[in-house]
């Protein structure tokens, strides 16, 4: 079935893609005369890249009941299909529902085969993925792709392919599904895809590269994204999401202050002129920034934010909690957004700081086995960076189990990894835990020298709370290597040894009582006694006070 192009919102209805421009000339034209159903179209297309969503809805209504009216029901059910589309992925799921069920029956009433059908099983793929039923997705999304095959429909193919591959992944076709992102990336990037639905493949993409630590993968596209955008005059939804990537890769790659900006700019944009859905994950990341810099205020109001906007808080506010002695809320964050993780890959972006938080909290078993899970992930997802996750994480449970040389062993290949992905603050954190393993060994220069290298990234990138921590660490000094206790277990036994009791120490450290009573038996159990007297006398002989 041959589609009108001047009725086809897949098609780019200028050449210049000066997306402004176009909509303040058809803006004003309409305020003169009646706009035929092109220029209605190129209104709503032109609208909705420069974030006017409302007026291209608008636009598209109008276009929708004249073909109707026109008895152009295909053309009718493509429109409506674009105004379902873009209000379902900000989750307008009522409305988007609602003109999905009106274009299904208009088609169902007409038995018209028409390509419009592919596009309708698009949404519910998508729904379907979000519930965590990959193989009903799958299958929807293969029907997509032979719809789009049978009528030529590039845009279509695009789309259903994208989804398809996301699918594959969910159900653990790793390589085959991250081939197919690469093979519809590069229709893309050749400019074969219209600017609406390239837009959404670009950032599904790059998002979908993230959610496996496809650390080099994700830079490459979002590097593509960022050129494709610039040449978007006026763009504003893809706009704003790709300087949110942007600013991820930054931060990753050790560039603050750039990250910071790019971040900022990103909630400008996204927030005029119509609030747009990745606000929220603009405002997540100015939080992060926020969280590392140890400016907490301002991070706990952006956290705040974006979950005002649709975007979840965690793991990020988790972090926040334990970097304030917060330790108990630390853990119940943490221990929800766990539970909560869609599938067992994104579980994978919780374990990290779920092994921080609770290595803090004295749960070494329960760390290990979330860096051993880790460790899985990373050998399933082929992953570099997983694996670095994974060693630190894996690194840091065997110092506090006292088995320093396994640790180092551990670290030793996490550092490595960073160093070669270009992450100077991962690989800090990494050789803390290095310098405080060498210490453990009993070669306190060495690791006065590591402790001393990642202080030195830290200074450099801003990162205040490590600062600190460094500082601690190095005015400590090496602690006994015999005794094998994690450095909150030798906060424990110091008020302990001052005659605290329980309650107290709580209160001073700001965890339950619950906790401190773990501490004192994690204690315990390392040194040999089973009193407070006998852990006080250990604390004095060793010069732990």
């Amino acid at each position: 079935m041959d589609v009108t192009p001047e009725l086809d919102l897949t098609v780019a209805p200028v050449a210049s893609h000066d997306w402004g421009a176009v909509y303040a000339r058809l803006s004003a034209a309409d305020q003169e005369r009646s706009l035929d159903c092109g220029e209605l179209a190129e209104l709503a297309y032109a609208a909705y890249l420069v974030g006017q969503d409302e007026e291209c809805t608008k636009c598209l209504e109008r276009a929708h009941l004249e073909h109707l009216r026109r008895g152009e029901v295909a053309q009718a059910v493509r429109c409506a299909f674009w105004i379902a589309f873009p209000l379902l992925m900000k989750g307008d799921v009522a409305r988007g529902g609602g003109w999905i069920g009106r274009a299904q029956r208009i088609l169902d009433e007409q038995q018209l085969d028409c390509v419009e059908h592919g596009y309708l099983l698009i949404p519910g793929g998508i729904r379907i993925v979000m519930e965590g039923d990959f193989a009903g997705a799958f299958a929807i999304f293969d029907q997509a792709v032979k719809i789009g095959q049978r009528f030529r429909e590039t845009d279509l193919l695009a789309l259903a392919r994208q989804c398809l591959g996301r699918s594959m992944i969910g159900l653990g076709d790793i390589a085959e599904g991250v081939a197919l992102l690469d093979e519809v990336m590069v229709g893309v990037v050749a400019g074969e895809v219209s600017p609406i639905p390239a837009g959404v493949i670009y950032c599904s993409t790059v998002e979908a590269c993230q959610e496996l630590f496809d650390v080099r993968r994700a830079h490459e596209w979002t590097a593509a994204l960022s050129a494709w955008s610039e040449a978007q005059r006026g763009l504003v939804p893809y706009r704003g999401q790709c300087l949110v990537h942007r600013s991820q890769v930054l931060q990753f790659r050790g560039s603050w202050a750039d990250a910071r900006a790019e971040a900022r700019d990103a909630v400008e944009r996204l927030s005029t002129p119509a609030t747009q859905p990745a606000l929220g994950m603009a405002l997540y990341q100015v939080a992060e920034l926020h969280r590392l810099c140890g400016e907490y205020a301002a991070a706990e109001r952006t956290y705040a934010h974006a979950t005002e906007y649709g975007h979840p808080a965690q793991p990020g506010l988790a972090l926040l909690r334990l970097a304030q002695g917060r330790l108990d809320a630390a853990d119940a964050a943490i221990r929800g957004a766990l539970d909560e993780a869609p599938h067992r890959y994104l579980r994978a972006q919780v374990l990290a700081p779920f092994v921080d938080i609770q290595l803090a909290a004295g749960n070494v078993a329960e760390a290990r086995a979330a860096g051993e899970e880790l460790a899985q992930l990373a050998g399933e997802l082929a992953s570099p960076q997983l694996r670095a996750i994974a060693g630190h994480a894996l690194g840091a449970t065997l110092l506090a189990e006292g088995n320093a040389p396994a640790a180092l062993d551990q670290l030793r290949v996490a550092c490595a990894i960073w160093a070669e992905l270009q992450a100077p603050y991962e690989q800090a954190r990494s050789r803390v835990v290095v310098g405080l393993a060498r210490r453990q060994t009993g070669d306190p220069d060495t690791g006065r020298l590591e402790l001393t290298a990642a202080r030195q990234v830290f200074q450099r990138l801003g990162a205040a709370p490590d600062v600190t921590h460094v500082d601690t660490l190095l005015r400590r000094g090496a602690p006994d290597p015999e005794h094998r206790l994690s450095s909150r277990e030798v906060e424990v036994l110091r008020l302990v040894a001052a005659g605290k009791t329980n309650s107290a120490i709580a209160a001073e450290l700001f965890i339950s009582e619950k906790t401190v009573a773990r501490h004192l038996s994690n204690i315990f159990t390392k040194l040999g006694v089973s009193s407070r007297a006998a852990s006080t006398a250990y604390a004095y002989e060793h010069g732990l006070m």
